[in-house]
């Protein structure tokens, strides 16, 4: 079996990059009920809501390490609350369907602590080591248990929209933008002698 040569299958990957980059972090449909997960930036883009806490709060918490400063044993302090508060997030269940909690409380407060304990755990050194490694193996477990769970998919499951052959709206758009993708790479292909 011969390989596809270098340069296209550069251009296959940057014409596939280009197509979904639009959705490539908002992991959720794009319709109005999903709305809430999401977060427009400009015309067409669009970011998941809960990513942008976590990686707002991972900033927030390292920043603040550096400018407050602060013993280890504050960061190990800082770092089992925020684990507790992951093992809420990740591990309960919505209390009612339909009833979401904050990303506020369940993504963006805990990453302040975990940012806040690794970066105090890397500029203490020595048993700050231990905590950043006992950081890192934590959020391991519950990024796992979190994608096991899987996502809360409830408002596809009573969309009319479910059961019909073609996509959803909240898919379309996506659907669509491989589509086309797969037509260009197609024509490069064969064009190319594959």
């Amino acid at each position: 079996m011969s390989r596809i040569p270098a340069e296209l299958a550069k251009q296959l990957d940057r014409l596939s990059y280009r197509a979904h980059r639009f959705h490539r972090f908002a992991h959720h449909p794009l319709c109005r009920e999903y709305a809430g997960e999401v977060i427009p930036l400009g015309r067409r883009t669009k970011v998941c809501r809960g990513c942008s806490f976590v990686a707002a709060g991972g900033l927030v918490g390292g920043a603040l390490a550096v400018i407050l400063g602060g013993p280890v044993l504050v960061a190990g302090a800082l770092v089992m609350a925020a684990w507790g508060w992951l093992a809420v997030a990740t591990f309960a269940r919505p209390w009612r369907a339909g009833l979401r909690r904050s990303k506020v409380w369940s993504r963006f407060f805990p990453a302040v602590g975990i940012g806040y304990a690794v970066v105090c755990g890397l500029l203490g050194g020595g048993p700050g080591l231990a905590l950043v490694g006992g950081s890192g193996l934590a959020l391991a477990v519950f990024a796992m248990r979190y994608r096991q769970r899987g996502p809360n998919r409830g408002p596809c499951a009573t969309c009319p929209e479910r059961s019909q052959a073609r996509p959803c709206r909240g898919f379309a758009p996506i659907v669509r933008r491989e589509r086309a993708f797969r037509r260009l790479a197609e024509q490069k292909l064969t064009r190319a002698g594959w």
